[in-house]
């Protein structure tokens, strides 16, 4: 679709896609995000070194739509891409895409509508699709773990009002961050190889720094999980270990100190080392050591208050602390049933009940940590 953008119009949004050998996703995710009605849109589009015929696709949209720009450039791994592509932008607002996702129409007019009906804010954020097991015959597309839980009573609000914002997938591409916001804080990517796990860091550089958020439960944006080439599927054992010690260290920069928003962060904490626990980590004493030493960076009046984490992580909790914190096992019980009915009452019953299965396998991980450290 052509752009009827004149030169001397301004640039409302800016959409960085970083792609490194996705050919396989690229077309279907450059077609979505040209159907989006907001003329005044650029793309950018960055080759970072693929091996496939991803630059072939990009030129191929470039030549269709004038609107779509196309870096080609040397690997550098994801966060120094999109650096890249913010400082080649020339929007008022930055966008994500990855390129193994993709829109629903209208998702970019829509969130700059929200920016302009509330004064510009730093972020405007919105909810979007999880694709489960995406390409099988048991695909199946639920929405997100934040859907009908942000509170929009107040626009726009602080991550204070609302600190589940950063408790679930960090899902920084189902938002816009105004580009003077990104430059008066200094806001940009970790630079490693790969993936690497960069949107944590980013996450909460923005939105525990942001004077101005505006939430939408209007889902656009569709997420392809677990795909076998995604950062998840191939993170290093130590990974979120080491993505959730930089968000901790920008949360003491920052002096951060409210309960609701430390109970979001610990929560990640808490999920990142119970993933490791499932993949028998503890194993390695070196690992061990790591997740003893992240648990000790939290405050154990705070984690004794988390009703969402059950008694035996939190035995785990003292374990390697050497700091009892109480459990509440009433408590855990009515958050699990609350769960599982928001569950069904969001997504319907078939995922209420994978909700179940997934339960069950980390409370097995979790009691089998016990046991071993009963039996040491």
């Amino acid at each position: 679709m052509p752009s009827n953008l004149h030169s001397d119009e301004r640039i409302e949004v800016s959409v960085i896609v970083p792609c490194f050998n996705t050919a396989q996703y690229l077309d279907q995710c450059l077609t979505s995000i040209e159907a989006d009605d907001l003329a005044s849109l650029e793309v950018i589009v960055l080759n970072d070194g693929s091996t496939d015929n991803s630059l072939e696709i990009m030129r191929r949209h470039e030549e269709i739509d004038s609107r779509i720009r196309v870096i080609d450039k040397p690997n550098q791994g994801y966060g120094a891409t999109v650096n890249r592509g913010i400082e080649e932008s020339r929007g008022a607002y930055i966008a994500i895409v990855e390129p193994d996702d993709y829109l629903k129409p209208g998702m970019y007019a829509r969130l700059m509508d929200l920016a302009h009906a509330y004064g510009e804010p730093d972020v405007v954020k919105s909810a979007y699709w999880r694709v489960c097991m995406p390409g099988t015959p048991q695909e199946n597309v639920c929405h997100c773990a934040y859907y009908k839980r942000i509170n929009t009573k107040k626009q726009p609000f602080t991550l204070r009002d609302n600190p589940r914002l950063i408790q679930h997938h960090p899902s920084i591409w189902s938002a816009v961050y105004k580009r003077s916001f990104l430059d008066e804080f200094g806001i940009r990517f970790k630079e490693v190889p790969g993936a690497g796990w960069v949107d944590n860091p980013f996450l909460i550089q923005t939105l525990a720094q942001a004077r101005s958020i505006v939430y939408s439960d209007d889902s656009f944006y569709c997420y392809r999980e677990d795909l076998p080439t995604s950062s998840s599927a191939k993170k290093a054992s130590d990974l979120p270990i080491v993505r959730w010690n930089d968000m901790a260290d920008i949360v003491d920069e920052l002096n951060i100190s409210d309960k609701g928003i430390l109970e979001s962060f610990y929560t990640i904490g808490f999920r990142y080392v119970g993933g490791l626990v499932e993949q028998g980590a503890f194993e390695d004493p070196a690992l061990k050591a790591r997740c003893a030493a992240l648990f000790k960076r939290m405050n154990p009046e705070i984690v004794s208050g988390m009703s969402h984490i059950s008694g035996a992580f939190k035995q785990t909790y003292s374990q390697l602390t050497g700091v009892v914190v109480s459990a509440n096992k009433v408590a855990y019980v009515a958050y699990l049933a609350s769960e599982f009915v928001y569950s069904l009452r969001i997504n319907g019953f078939g995922f209420a009940f994978s909700r179940i299965g997934l339960f069950g396998n980390r409370r097995a991980a979790e009691k089998g940590e016990r046991r071993d450290k009963t039996s040491a």
